[in-house]
Formats: C-alpha cells, sequence, structure tokens
C-alpha cells in the first residue's frame, strides 16, 4: 500500500519509528516531513499537503502526527476529500474506515505510546469501508458541506 505521513516536531520521533515499520512491513511510504527535528516549525506545513495528496489519492491513505493529534485532524479535515478523525482507540480505528470512510488517521504522539499508535495504524490500514447505504448517504451529506451546500 502506498501510504503518505506527516507530522510537526511534536510527533517528529514517532513518526520516524512508524515510517521505518511501515517500509519494513513492505509498505510505500511517501514522507511529508518533518525531515528534522525543529521546535519551531508547524504542522500544517506538512499535514496540508498529505492531505492533498489523499484527496488527489497519489497515496491510498495518510497518517499524521503531532503533540495531541487535534492540531493534525482540525488541518487535514480542511481539505475536500478528506475524512481524518484523531484516533485514541482500536475500535475507532477499523470503525471509522468501515462506516465514514476514513482516509487520514490522527496520532497524539504524548497521547499514546508507540506501541499503541502501530496498533492503530495497523488496525486502520487493513480496515475497509463496507459501502452500505446508510454510509453513503452520510458521507454524500458531508461532502455537500464541501461545495458549499446541505445535502436534501
Amino acid at each position: 500500500m502506498r501510504i503518505g505521513i506527516a507530522t510537526d516536531h511534536g510527533g517528529f520521533t514517532m513518526k520516524e519509528r512508524l515510517s521505518a515499520a511501515l517500509q519494513d512491513a513492505g509498505h510505500e511510504l511517501v514522507d511529508f516531513g518533518a525531515w528534522q527535528l525543529d521546535p519551531a516549525d508547524d504542522y500544517p506545513d506538512f499535514v496540508i499537503p498529505l492531505a492533498e495528496a489523499v484527496a488527489k489519492n497519489t497515496v491510498e491513505q495518510g497518517i499524521a502526527v503531532c503533540s495531541s493529534g487535534v492540531g493534525a485532524a482540525i488541518a487535514a479535515n480542511k481539505v475536500a476529500g478528506v475524512r481524518a478523525a484523531l484516533i485514541h482507540d482500536d475500535y475507532s480505528a477499523h470503525q471509522g474506515v468501515e462506516h465514514d470512510d476514513m482516509n487520514v488517521i490522527c496520532l497524539g504522539s504524548l497521547v499514546v505510546g508507540y506501541a499503541q499508535a502501530w496498533e492503530l495504524v495497523g488496525t486502520f490500514l487493513t480496515a475497509r469501508f463496507n459501502g452500505a447505504e446508510r454510509h453513503r448517504r452520510r458521507l454524500a451529506k458531508v461532502a455537500a458541506l464541501e461545495v458549499g451546500m446541505h445535502a436534501e
């Protein structure tokens, strides 16, 4: 699978560990940065290009990390076509994909440890959208917001 990953200084160490593990697992990884630990960097500079790549299907799924995961989720969700969520538990990691077609997982490096983050990423990457009519209907209503109109 072709996966994108991005972080700011807050998630730099976790991104480096996740990147190595994903490559070892056979995934093709596109690293959107940060490429060095810089306490003055800003998460949108890395998360927005990741989100754009997900929206354009340049990468199949995205992983965004910052200290809490909140900023990464807020930034990623500003890009039309991206469905990002802050994930701390296994159920949400798969249910977000199965029901909501989540395509970017956001993690907080100061909230979850590496072992849990690795488990959550694995769950996210193996889950599949189930395509049920009720889920498609709900997603259409959300997508309508991206073009400035409400779904009827």
